[in-house]
């Protein structure tokens, strides 16, 4: 049994590490959190547990996404994104893991992007 035989992701995901903000309102004070991976469809960011929204609850969150091109250039895109936690992992007593399911997904797929895999820019991983 290879470690694909379970795998229920529809696409692979780009993992990096920058922030994320999040709340309920943007009208509301902002929480501030640290991507771990994103899709088209969704993300996954840790944040304090004090912050921590609750599973099922609707957040808007503002980020920014690497988006490279055929010519091996690098731009930002930043996005803002409305959707539904789907899941919360404890990492430790002050830090939780959350999956979003973004409401409209992203146009194109970050993970799936033809990129340079040198050190330090973000790499696509399929679990």
């Amino acid at each position: 049994m290879n470690k694909h035989e379970f795998e229920r992701r529809r696409e692979k995901r780009l993992s990096y590490h920058w922030p994320v903000w999040f709340a309920e309102d943007f009208t509301d004070i902002l929480s501030q959190g640290q991507m771990v991976d994103i899709s088209s469809s969704g993300a996954a960011f840790t944040c304090y547990s004090e912050n921590c929204p609750n599973e099922g609850q609707y957040i808007t969150a503002r980020f920014s996404v690497p988006h490279y091109g055929q010519d091996d250039s690098f731009d930002l895109e930043n996005y803002i994104r409305g959707g539904f936690i789907r899941r919360i992992e404890h990492i430790n007593p002050f830090m939780r893991k959350i999956a979003i399911q973004f409401a409209q997904p992203l146009p194109f797929k970050p993970g799936e992007q033809i990129q340079n895999q040198s050190v330090g820019q973000p790499e696509a991983i399929e679990a």
